[in-house]
């Protein structure tokens, strides 16, 4: 029996992490990923500032899990009649189950220039990039544009706001950061996006709502509101599917499955939950996802004899406990209704990171990050 956890974002790493408890002994568990490594992907905006902290991000798969064997491969197509995962370098492998867990990528619409013109933050490359191209601002003076106020666009544009500031940049530096929905982080409660909005302000950022991007050049942004010159954009405007999946995010129901042996979970999937809520796309989602997905491929695959009526599944519900955002130095934290901002945040930003890797065992090197930017004594507790 083969169980394939494809990708090894949030998602997959928690579903194998349950899995390696609930499969049976004699199971093969595959993590297939196209690094050898795991990316804390909440804190790489971190790096554009920080280029030391690449290590920290960037945790090896090695240590991660106790008994699944990592296969690495950059996915190209899963065939899920065949059970086949079906590689770019050509090759293949059969599985009995599948986690689909290869997170999303950027989407740009077809907006005329704005892939060629811009860069976005998906990867540990794309934060070098970024952090090169803001360099030549701080010495000359400039705009770095990010289009897209959503929560990666939000930490994107506080921090290069931070980073002109701490570098006492030369010449006039702007971070204009744009969305085309009346509020930052649109998906979000309002008491929350009025402290984004507020802290966005107070580190600098040029917060432009309600404008729509329709076309980038070398240096300019077109908007339906006119044109902003750019020396730097940053592309966070949406999502698609991944590659492997044609571009389409994959329309899931509730027990996170699309068929008897095939979950998809976290960002590659549109999720509709038990209460028949869609749920938003995020790191917090992908985590909470992957533990139903993984007890109801663990009951398919242990519970299910070939032939044999299948078990009866759990049904995900959609419940965050908050929302948490970094924004330059600072933070914003939602719990209940109740919105923190300052040190509360801030100590609640680092307490989430740290909970989040200690879900993973063999990761506890990687709370250094953590260390670094809040100056804790103790983050294990």
């Amino acid at each position: 029996m083969r169980v394939a956890v494809l990708g090894a974002g949030y998602a997959g790493v928690v579903v194998a992490n349950r899995l390696e408890d609930l499969l049976p002994a004699d199971a093969d568990l595959v993590v297939v990923d196209e690094h050898d490594y795991h990316l804390v992907q909440h804190e790489l905006h971190r790096v554009i500032r920080r280029p030391e902290l690449a290590e920290d991000v960037r945790v090896p798969l090695a240590d991660v899990f106790d008994r699944a064997r990592v296969q690495q491969g950059r996915v190209d197509a899963v065939d899920r009649d065949r059970r086949v995962v079906e590689f770019a370098d050509g090759r293949e492998l059969e599985y009995d189950a599948a986690a689909v867990c290869l997170g999303a990528e950027t989407a740009y619409y077809g907006l005329p220039g704005v892939e060629e013109h811009s860069i976005p933050l998906k990867r540990l490359g794309d934060a070098d990039a970024i952090r090169s191209a803001f360099a030549d601002v701080l010495e000359t003076g400039g705009t770095a544009v990010v289009g897209g106020a959503g929560l990666s666009g939000v930490q994107t544009a506080g921090e290069l706001a931070a980073y002109a500031r701490e570098e006492d940049a030369e010449g006039d530096v702007d971070v204009v950061l744009l969305e085309q929905e009346a509020q930052v982080a649109p998906s979000f409660p309002p008491a929350f996006q009025d402290a984004v909005r507020e802290e966005l302000e107070r580190e600098g950022v040029d917060v432009r709502t309600g404008v729509t991007v329709t076309e980038a050049t070398a240096d300019a942004v077109e908007t339906e509101a006119g044109t902003i010159p750019q020396d730097v954009f940053v592309w966070t405007g949406g999502i698609q599917g991944p590659a492997a999946l044609g571009g389409e995010r994959a329309a899931v129901r509730a027990d996170l499955t699309v068929d008897d042996h095939t979950a998809v979970v976290g960002d590659a999937a549109r999720v509709v939950d038990a209460e028949g809520s869609a749920v938003p796309a995020s790191a917090q989602t992908a985590v909470r996802e992957a533990r139903v997905a993984a007890e109801n491929l663990a009951s398919l695959v242990v519970e299910r004899g070939d032939g044999e009526l299948g078990p009866r599944l759990s049904r995900y519900t959609f419940e965050s406990p908050g929302w948490l955002v970094s924004v330059g130095d600072g933070a914003v934290a939602q719990v209940g209704p109740s919105v923190f901002r300052g040190t509360a945040a801030t100590v609640a930003k680092a307490g989430v990171g740290v909970g989040y890797l200690a879900t993973a065992s063999g990761v506890e090197d990687a709370v250094g990050l953590l260390r670094e930017e809040f100056d804790m004594t103790n983050p294990q507790k």
